[in-house]
């Protein structure tokens, strides 16, 4: 691929991949990557944005493709539950940060809000970038595939931090296109609050119809206890 005009910032980007860990360059398009790492508070045309939009599609493959190599054993509803926090801005903006992106991302000192979503979204557009160099996952999974290979073993090991919430909200978006209702109680013994495990119920419902319940200490707890139900339910129906 043909180098940037700008040696400084081809030097520069060279670095990061080099803390990345790529390898192989001269198949990198140079061009795209600066693109990716260009905030559009700096300019409202020539930014991130579309490569963003390209990124995301690829982290959600390649978490994909990951879970299903690695972990063949688990569950659809685990795969799914684990790569909305794999894919999370969270988790993005933690890898971000790991690899300094920040500090090859051209922003305006004017822009300094949201730094937990800007990453995320630099990162991906990296991604974005990287991905149509070669319209392969080359440059990226052997980078990339650790990360997640660790995470997702220790999401799975952690109930806590499966989101099957996110899960069922994309599935029935994909599927029905509509989002998911919660309706949430407060259980009570007399008139006090359960200060258990039970204090919560919730249910869910899809276009008039219960999908699940669960219960939980939090409501939070008790919306994704009813999701997992749900999506376990959704997920039977496609086999």
């Amino acid at each position: 691929m043909t180098n940037l005009s700008y040696p400084r910032r081809q030097k520069q980007l060279e670095s990061l991949l080099q803390i990345i860990g790529i390898q192989s360059l001269a198949l990198v398009n140079w061009q795209l990557l600066d693109l990716a790492l260009t905030h559009p508070s700096v300019s409202s045309q020539a930014n991130y944005e579309q490569l963003e939009f390209v990124g995301d599609a690829v982290v959600r493959l390649v978490a994909a493709e990951v879970l299903w190599e690695v972990y063949p054993d688990w569950k659809v509803g685990e795969f799914a539950a684990i790569r909305s926090v794999l894919v999370s801005d969270r988790i993005l903006a933690f890898l971000a940060t790991k690899y300094s992106i920040e500090s090859y991302l051209l922003v305006t000192s004017s822009d300094k809000e949201g730094q937990q979503s800007r990453l995320a979204d630099a990162f991906e557009a990296v991604l974005g970038a990287l991905y149509l160099s070669t319209h392969t996952l080359e440059l990226i999974r052997p980078w990339l595939d650790p990360h997640f290979m660790q995470l997702a073993t220790e999401i799975r090991s952690d109930p806590a931090r499966l989101n099957y919430k996110a899960a069922l909200q994309e599935w029935t978006q994909g599927h029905f296109k509509v989002l998911p209702e919660y309706r949430v109680i407060e259980n009570t013994q007399g008139h006090r609050p359960m200060a258990t495990d039970e204090r919560f119920s919730a249910q869910v419902w899809l276009q008039d119809r219960l999908l699940g319940q669960g219960i939980g200490r939090s409501i939070k707890a008790a919306e994704q206890a009813a999701a997992q139900v749900a999506f376990r339910v959704l997920s039977q129906q496609e086999e």
